[in-house]
């Protein structure tokens, strides 16, 4: 059974685990170096993004949370996802593609882009509906 209950629908998309970047992120080590050495690393494109908003440069986040964004979905084709259904909050290595989703609706409210912040939580709450209120979107 599908995260929202079709028994049709497809199965949840996982991220596989990429120990060397989230290592990095977890010891301290500045996202923007770890954007640097792994660009394809989504949660380090959220962590600026998080903290360019966190600072007031929407515009800044804007762009990092988009990065991470379209790393993410090239990431979760590679995995199997056909466009739509479940990406799961609680398998960890989805949560750097959701918060750069999460973050890319925030500052895309911050810019006036209201289509693009609802379209984006949309996405986030078809992702999975404990999405939003874990990123701060409910």
């Amino acid at each position: 059974m599908s995260l929202h209950g079709n028994l049709l629908g497809p199965d949840p998309t996982t991220l596989p685990e990429l120990p060397v970047p989230q290592a990095a992120l977890d010891s301290g080590t500045d996202p923007a170096q770890v954007a640097r050495e792994h660009p394809y690393f989504s949660a380090a494109w959220a962590a600026l993004a998080e903290r360019a908003l966190d600072s007031g440069d929407a515009v800044a986040a804007y762009a990092y949370a988009r990065t991470g964004y379209h790393r993410g979905l090239d990431q979760l084709r590679r995995a199997g996802w056909k466009g739509f259904g479940p990406v799961p909050w609680d398998h960890a290595p989805n949560q750097g593609f959701l918060r750069a989703l999460a973050a890319l609706a925030r500052a895309a409210g911050e810019i006036g882009e209201t289509e693009e912040f609802d379209r984006c939580r949309q996405f986030l709450a078809d992702s999975d509906p404990k999405a939003p209120a874990a990123l701060g979107l409910a």
